[in-house]
């Protein structure tokens, strides 16, 4: 699935017919919780049954008839994920909070499926159709898709960011195989000094995008306070410290983006540590630190452009790679100050280095152990426990 965005240009009538088919969104996914968390134990309820749930609920409410049924359907469909991911952490007995599902107070976006829209025939503008009074409006950017025939747009997405309204085509096609540039091995070494170091002793930069706005981002903060609640420069004022936050997370996605093509297309194998993130910003001394480099995200997109370029990308438990010599296998204890990595045989490595380089040979025992090897590198990703090696379709 293809994922294209343009800027939308309007007016303002546009804008609050958007919003207000985001807030009726929001409502429905809201009702179809209540009317999950009310029935009785005997009912059955699925995603079949919240979709004929908004059925009800658009002959219930006008507001919510005005936006199209499967508009409607989206949003029901929506509190069913919700619902779905509760029972299977329930049912996997996931260790900690399930994540029961939540009444939503900050949606941002209004989902259609087929119907509700037309595209224009130059396709740089488009055109909903139901009641709410966006009609027509236009779509900026750089992408073009007129390369894609409209069937093959399965959903249009209306997304409200801080600086602006965006309009998100879900194209459902294959992602299209590059060739790659290199065929060679490397493991990555997740760290907070370097934002990685490599198996041939590279280290690449944490660029700390928060951190250096950070000073910036206060000063926006303080100024929401100094105006007063209701007012329209207390709203600007909160619009402007947003902008800065978007900005950030951008940054941060294209840092994260170029580096993983750049590592998936010069490398055959690319072995990275499967780190817990979530139980790691429990850490609140270095939470923010962690947040900031973005880990998870960079992982993401690995194993995108691992399917782009026929990568194999694999997630290496990281216990003892510290600690473990990867020379002569020896374990040498250092606490994290200790930067060096010195044993008895010789090896003389920087710390992160060196549990790169084990990150790489956990990697390519378990390429070469193992029977159902990734040989391709679409749809599926090598996650290394303890003891046991298994395969994770993703």
């Amino acid at each position: 699935m293809l994922v294209l965005e343009y800027k939308v240009k309007g007016k303002q009538q546009q804008y609050q017919a958007i919003d207000e088919a985001i807030r009726t969104t929001q409502f429905i996914r809201n009702k179809a919780i209540r009317f999950w968390m009310d029935a009785p134990r005997e009912a059955k309820i699925n995603r079949i049954a919240l979709n004929n749930y908004s059925t009800a609920l658009r002959k219930e409410f006008k507001f919510v008839e005005e936006l199209n049924s499967m508009a409607c359907q989206a949003a029901t469909e929506r509190a069913w994920l919700s619902i779905d991911r509760f029972y299977s952490n329930c049912k996997s007995r996931k260790p900690g909070k399930k994540g029961f599902p939540r009444f939503q107070r900050d949606n941002r976006s209004v989902e259609y499926k087929t119907s509700g829209w037309a595209l224009h025939p130059t396709k740089r503008r488009v055109t909903f159709t139901d009641k709410k009074g966006i009609g027509e409006i236009k779509l900026l950017g750089k992408w073009d898709i007129h390369t894609y025939p409209v069937k093959f747009i399965k959903r249009v997405r209306l997304v409200r960011k801080a600086d602006g309204y965006y309009c998100q085509f879900a194209v459902d096609i294959d992602v299209k195989p590059e060739s790659r540039t290199g065929n060679g091995e490397i493991g990555l070494d997740m760290g907070l000094e370097f934002f990685y170091s490599d198996s041939n002793g590279y280290h690449e930069e944490n660029p700390k995008f928060l951190r250096k706005a950070q000073k910036t981002i206060k000063h926006a903060q303080r100024q929401i306070y100094k105006k007063e609640k209701g007012k329209n420069q207390r709203r600007k004022a909160r619009q402007r410290y947003a902008k800065k936050h978007l900005r950030v997370n951008r940054q941060r996605t294209e840092h994260s983006k170029r580096l993983a093509r750049t590592l998936c297309k010069a490398n055959a194998l690319v072995a990275y540590e499967d780190l817990n993130v979530k139980g790691m910003v429990k850490n609140h001394r270095l939470a923010k630190s962690i947040n900031d480099v973005a880990w998870s995200l960079f992982r993401r997109w690995l194993e995108y452009f691992a399917r782009k370029f026929n990568t194999t990308v694999v997630a290496v438990n990281p216990k003892m790679t510290s600690q473990k010599c990867s020379d002569c296998g020896a374990i040498v204890k250092k606490s994290l100050s200790t930067r060096t990595h010195k044993c008895s045989c010789g090896c003389n490595l920087q710390r992160d280095v060196n549990a790169a380089i084990n990150i790489l040979n956990l990697a390519k025992q378990a390429r070469d152990g193992q029977s159902r090897s990734n040989a391709t590198g679409v749809g599926i990703n090598t996650l290394l426990g303890e003891n046991l090696v298994e395969q994770i379709l993703t």
